[in-house]
């Protein structure tokens, strides 16, 4: 009995540990491949260069489409200066919805579809919408934020980000 409380102290501890370094920076952004709404692909190696938000987000998330005028504003306001964003839409959204949405809402970034699940598995198992991820220029995750973010935070990050 002892022995499984430890076992799960420890787990614990490691998962704890994870998420501290998940956001002190110190992790390099997942090899992932992204396939956009216009059927070309995209990279982790091709995010490197630009500070980059990826954004985890569904069609049926309340959250996420609340929080979309704001990212939108985000990359409007930086686009010009090294910045970009990369909308992954979940596998459980249906592509048609996602595509609408997308197209209704004159989206300025590239959006991707997560078919297969395998890109929220790759960058922590994400199962909670928004999940949004700061890259910097090198490719490492510096932030991740689960629901919104506060986007006057975000905001400073990206312009310390991009004066690095």
């Amino acid at each position: 009995m002892k022995k499984s409380i430890y076992a799960v102290a420890a787990a614990m501890l490691v998962a704890l540990g994870a998420t501290a370094l998940l956001g002190s920076g110190a992790t390099a952004a997942p090899a992932s491949s992204f396939v956009l709404l216009d059927g070309s692909h995209r990279s982790t190696e091709d995010l490197k260069g630009k500070v980059t938000l990826v954004n985890f987000w569904a069609t049926s998330c309340v959250t996420c489409v609340a929080e979309m005028p704001q990212v939108i504003s985000t990359y409007d306001k930086y686009k010009g200066q090294g910045f970009d964003i990369l909308a992954v839409a979940m596998s459980y959204d249906p592509p048609a919805y996602v595509v609408n949405y997308a197209e209704t809402r004159k989206l300025p970034f590239s959006v991707a579809i997560d078919n297969t699940g395998a890109v929220a598995k790759a960058w922590g198992d994400v199962q909670l919408t928004p999940t949004t991820y700061v890259v910097d220029k090198s490719g490492r995750i510096v932030k991740r934020y689960v629901g919104e973010p506060d986007f006057k935070e975000l905001h400073a990050l990206i312009e310390k980000l991009l004066a690095a």
